[in-house]
């Protein structure tokens, strides 16, 4: 397996490893924008932009462009999240140039016809209605406007109804040019992948791109905490507990991922034995992470009826406090495999390992390679884990809450219980 990196004369970074015994490459271009790079007016556009780069070129019709992926047998999609938008590709090693020619195609030419525009915003208030018919998934937006209140952060990437059709084919094309510059963008392939090749297609496709110009500073993330709870008719009430955790930077990155598993990172988890094994107050109940470029969270997810809602809380509440006193060896070592195994297993799909050098080359300005993550994973120790533990109950904690709410404890009654 061999990493390789280069970077054209515009800035544009062009990395590789090649993936032994595949028939198959997957691509992707990464690029340093996401809704946190918003400004309120331009809300939702990062995200529409991702929607309107397959509606037509130049030279291709958005038919051309789906036709020309599913002659070849390829896929082809793109996502946005808070901090980036990726647009990626998988393809038989054959069909790499055809692949390479489509994305920076879309990037380059895209025209963003208004009769397209008008049609795609109408897709996205679809998306957004079907977003808030899925509690699990709205349940989020909740979170994170109460964590990081009044900030980049805390907005939804779909935005509001409102805003997405207020947008006009020039503030596309404004937005594009301000944040799609070469030196923020990174093209990454992975499996049968010769570098040679993907970087002469890159000099060929892609040197048109800006450098582009300095852009405003990302405002900083900044954590409040609080509580946001909405009555609704559910069979169920959704809870997600939010604390103030860690950025991707940071020294305790690999032990907070660690300290989650074990909370509530699967079937053998604190949470899952002590609240549905134990307990049978919920179906799912979870932990995660969620780790940003400045700051980041650890959540606690569950849905459970309305009866359970006022002992759940707090039984969350007790759970997160005492494995802040310490873990076992046995448990530490359980999710240290665990971990170690999703890494591996995930290196099998080209997909994944491109991906992964993207955000890496975005984030770290540099790609890690899997034995140094392992390697950091094996050397998290206990005291790591108590200082995590220690630090999670530094702040205030986050509660949302949707469904049948009225006999959910009061906010104070939660964070009293976990950072007494």
């Amino acid at each position: 397996m061999t990493y390789q990196l280069s970077t054209l004369q515009n800035g544009l970074r062009v990395a590789s490893e090649h993936l032994p015994g595949m028939e198959s490459i997957a691509i992707a271009m990464s690029v340093d924008v996401g809704a946190r790079h918003e400004e309120e007016a331009e809300g939702g556009l990062s995200h529409l932009l991702e929607h309107m780069a397959f509606k037509g070129t130049s030279t291709r019709s958005a038919r051309d462009i789906a036709e020309s992926f599913d002659a070849i047998g390829g896929q082809f999609n793109a996502y946005t999240s808070l901090e980036h938008t990726v647009y990626y590709a998988k393809v038989l090693k054959e069909h790499l140039p055809l692949a390479v020619d489509i994305l920076s195609d879309i990037l380059l030419h895209s025209v963003f016809d208004p009769q397209e525009l008008k049609r795609e915003q109408g897709v996205v208030l679809q998306e957004i209605a079907s977003h808030f018919d899925a509690p699990d998934d709205l349940i989020f937006d909740l979170l994170d406007r109460t964590a990081f209140p009044d900030q980049p952060l805390g907005r939804s990437i779909l935005s509001t109804p409102e805003r997405i059709m207020s947008h006009t084919r020039e503030a596309l094309v404004t937005y594009m040019e301000k944040h799609y510059a070469a030196p923020r963008m990174v093209l990454s392939a992975a499996g049968n992948v010769k570098h040679e090749m993907l970087l002469d297609l890159a000099e060929r496709y892609l040197a048109p791109l800006s450098p582009g110009v300095p852009r405003p500073p990302v405002v900083p993330g900044r954590y409040v905490g609080g509580d946001d709870r909405e009555a609704d008719d559910l069979e169920q009430l959704h809870l997600l507990l939010g604390l103030p955790a860690l950025s991707a930077h940071d020294d305790d990155y690999y032990a907070l991922q660690l300290y989650s598993s074990i909370l509530g990172g699967g079937m053998s988890s604190r949470l899952f034995q002590e609240i549905r094994e134990k307990r049978g107050l919920a179906y799912h109940v979870s932990s995660m992470t969620a780790a940003y470029a400045d700051c980041g969270m650890m959540n606690v997810y569950c849905a459970t009826g309305e009866n359970e809602a006022a002992e759940l809380p707090m039984l969350l509440a007790d759970e997160i406090k005492r494995m802040a006193g310490g873990v076992t060896e046995a448990e530490l070592s359980r999710v240290r495999n665990q971990q170690k195994a999703e890494l591996l297993m995930a290196r099998e799909n080209p997909g994944r390992v491109a991906g992964w050098i993207g955000r890496h080359l975005l984030v770290f300005e540099r790609y890690k390679p899997l034995k140094e993550i392992i390697a950091n994973i094996e050397a998290v120790t206990h005291d790591d884990m108590r200082r995590v533990g220690a630090l999670l109950l530094e702040g205030m904690p986050t509660l949302a809450a949707l469904g049948p709410i009225g006999k959910l404890p009061p906010h104070e009654a939660v964070a009293g219980r976990l950072l007494a």
